[in-house]
């Protein structure tokens, strides 16, 4: 991601700044907010647009997205999660891990999907207003139809099967619980109506009597999980959603798994991309992010062959002709001058809402946001890529925030930027370790394998 210049709001709402500039002194990515940072995407705008746009009419799109560490793979897909929302799709961010998301176990990433779910109106899990949502647009239509209020509830009923036929064809009991949910509601049984709502979002463990009541068996596994998915998108699109937008986050995690375990993840997304390009989830956007050795190396896409061909993309020109219709698009990270505009950026940000705003510009001014930017650069080993993170954290917590709470601090002569190994992560950590020697990074080190 490279910023060269800013196409920030002239007007920015105070909510929207906070949001930015805690999740910088945190060191984290902002969770919204992200058209504030977002400047050097415009190359990616138009076919991300157009891509969104066949969504929105009824296609399904996958897209991964390579990027080495620190070049903005988690801010490009949530600032692409918010044009998405604009558009009024609902959007899942799911972190891929050995542990807790196993992409292998399909009803797992599932189950995360829905928990992550949100939309421009409700935070996660939005799966209850989504649903709810849904039965009110069947009633609408039944109503809008001629039914009767004593009419209704089979009227509904009707809509119901038809909406979801399809659907049933592969997962039925997603309709069967969907059932289930209404008729607790209208008992009053809010306990039953939850425990069949978080068995309809893939939890395991939901009370036996709760199953019972819905006429659903078991917990959801692997195949179930692809029909459920359908479902949702047929839910999401009968109750207003133009569609879904689904963030497979650090899939390279894959490569540090036991290797049966990582065949299973590789065949499990192979299979993902062939349902997607098939047409069975219309209203679909999955996107991936990962780095260049999880797509190239023989521990990666590469083991399995039917995968890498599916996601093969010529690199080997200059980025700059880079095609961003391809399945596989690559961000080249920063440079020491991005840096230093996202940087300024963030500066002029702030001071839009600081307590002593022309201090903060004059003090932290554009040769000094470049000291700083060249100098946590250089204590990462000079890996600009990798520096993003810790030089805004520096940037707003450590400068930026005490000129502007105090009016004798210079950081110029009262601020020496330190680096402890706690605030890093380990990437960072074994950048930092190479400017005293050692391996700059694990790719380095050579394993026997």
């Amino acid at each position: 991601m490279s910023t060269t210049g800013s196409k920030r709001p002239a007007q920015v709402s105070a909510a929207r700044r906070r949001t930015v500039i805690d999740a910088l002194r945190r060191g984290a990515v902002p969770e919204s907010g992200l058209d504030l940072l977002a400047t050097g995407l415009d190359r990616f705008e138009a076919a991300l647009d157009a891509e969104l746009d066949t969504v929105a009419s009824g296609g399904s799109v996958f897209k991964a997205v390579r990027g080495e560490y620190g070049s903005g793979k988690t801010f490009f897909t949530r600032w692409l999660g918010e044009r998405a929302k604009r558009r009024n799709f609902a959007v899942a961010e799911i972190q891929v891990s050995e542990n807790e998301t196993p992409l292998h176990k399909l009803e797992t990433v599932y189950r995360r999907l829905t928990e992550r779910l949100t939309t421009s109106s409700f935070p996660p899990s939005a799966l209850r207003p989504v649903v709810d949502a849904w039965f009110y647009a069947l009633e609408e239509d039944a109503l809008a139809a001629g039914a009767t209020e004593d009419e209704l509830p089979g009227e509904v009923e009707k809509l119901l099967v038809a909406r979801l036929a399809e659907v049933s064809r592969h997962a039925p009991s997603f309709a069967t619980a969907l059932r289930g949910y209404r008729a607790a509601l209208a008992d009053g049984d809010e306990a039953t109506a939850a425990a069949v709502l978080a068995w309809l979002g893939g939890q395991p463990h939901v009370a036996a009597s709760a199953r019972r009541a819905a006429g659903v068996r078991g917990d959801l596994d692997h195949f179930g999980a692809l029909g459920f998915l359908q479902g949702l998108l047929t839910v999401l699109r009968d109750s207003g959603h133009t569609g879904l937008f689904v963030v497979l986050d650090e899939v390279e995690t894959l490569q540090r798994v036991r290797s049966d375990a990582r065949d299973k993840a590789l065949n499990a997304l192979r299979q993902l991309i062939d349902e997607v390009h098939s047409g069975r989830f219309p209203g679909l956007y999955l996107i991936i992010t990962g780095t260049p050795a999880f797509y190239d190396g023989q521990q990666g896409v590469q083991r399995l062959a039917p995968l890498a061909q599916r996601l093969a993309t010529d690199f080997t020109t200059d980025p700059r002709f880079d095609n961003p219709r391809a399945v596989q698009i690559r961000l080249p990270g920063f440079t020491q001058e991005s840096l230093i505009g996202l940087g300024v950026t963030i500066r002029d940000l702030y001071a839009d809402a600081a307590e002593a705003p022309e201090r903060v510009k004059t003090v932290v001014d554009d040769t000094y946001v470049g000291d700083l930017a060249r100098a946590v650069g250089g204590a990462l080993g000079g890996k600009v890529g990798v520096a993003p993170r810790l030089f805004l954290k520096k940037l707003v917590g450590d400068v930026m925030d005490r000129v502007d709470q105090f009016p004798d601090f210079d950081p110029r002569q009262h601020y020496q930027l330190t680096v402890a190994s706690s605030e890093l992560t380990d990437v960072e950590r074994n950048l930092a370790a190479a400017v005293t020697g050692g391996a700059a990074s694990a790719d380095e080190i050579d394993l026997e394998l």
